[in-house]
């Protein structure tokens, strides 16, 4: 009997370490997040605002990976992309809101518009386990548009 107890303790364990780094595996971290801000700052200005945008809403690799993607606002407070949702695309910056009803995507554009670039910590209910947890969002102005890419910390 304590031997197939100790078995079922171990069993346990070795399933509760892999659901932890299963959920590692589904998260982006935040140097993700920054690299992925830069490889579409890059490819904006590459291949022009136009399609730029296009391709971020596209929910295509490489500006969709997980939970990360990009979100673009420009002249106006207008959102011109998001990776995750495309109907934000045409509304206003407003509607980009956080868990406390905070309009993060009117920060990002007004810190970005100014600074040139920037990060902004706020809670939000991440899509992929429905609870409520901090997303870190780092963002930089290219052309028209202030862009962003945040990643949610880790539980």
């Amino acid at each position: 009997m304590g031997s197939a107890m100790t078995l079922m303790r171990v069993v346990g364990v070795g399933a509760v370490a892999a659901n932890v780094v299963l959920a590692a595996a589904v998260r982006g971290t935040p140097a993700e997040a920054r690299a992925m801000l830069q490889k579409a700052v890059a490819h904006y200005t590459a291949v022009g605002r136009k399609q730029a945008l296009a391709d971020f809403t596209a929910k295509k690799a490489p500006f969709s990976d997980r939970d990360l993607y990009v979100v673009c606002v420009g002249p106006g407070g207008i959102v011109t992309a998001h990776g995750f949702s495309a109907a934000y695309v045409g509304l206003s910056a407003d509607a980009l809101k956080d868990a406390n009803n905070k309009p993060v995507g009117t920060t990002i554009w007004t810190t970005g518009s100014s600074n040139g670039s920037g990060s902004l910590q706020y809670p939000m209910i991440n899509p992929l386990t429905n609870k409520l947890e901090k997303k870190n969002s780092f963002f930089q102005k290219v052309g028209d548009d202030v862009c962003a890419v945040g990643a949610y910390d880790a539980p």
